[in-house]
């Protein structure tokens, strides 16, 4: 496991802050974990080229001083949420193949603060 993957939420986002990594570093160390980490299927769909799209726009926000709390951090979705363009299936084979052309509320607000998406995580069936 990086050294990374143990940073709390806040101490990777004041490490950014100070310049001492990016959050391109952090997300690229979070995609070894949940590659390596692959037997456990925590993860229903991987969204790793949006991730590196949003760390370095994420990056950009940073480096120009707009850095609101969640901004850079690398995170899971629980597929119950919709995420526009990517499949959000509620683990429910009748919402198979299902992509929102609407973003959720919750994720829209994650977005807004520049949180980076690794994925949709898998869950029981509507839960």
């Amino acid at each position: 496991m990086s050294e990374l993957n143990k940073l709390t939420i806040a101490q990777a986002r004041d490490r950014m802050r100070a310049g001492e990594l990016t959050s391109v570093e952090i997300t690229e160390a979070c995609i070894g974990m949940v590659d390596g980490a692959d037997a456990l299927n925590a993860f229903s769909t991987k969204t790793f080229d949006i991730a590196r799209g949003q760390a370095k726009a994420a990056d950009a926000r940073i480096a120009k001083g707009d850095a609101p709390d969640m901004c850079g951090i690398p995170l899971g979705i629980k597929d119950l949420f919709c995420t526009k363009g990517v499949p959000s299936q509620a683990a429910s084979k009748i919402l198979s193949g299902f992509k929102p052309e609407y973003e959720s509320t919750i994720t829209q607000g994650l977005w807004d603060q520049g949180a980076v998406m690794l994925g949709k995580l898998n869950m029981d069936e509507f839960a």
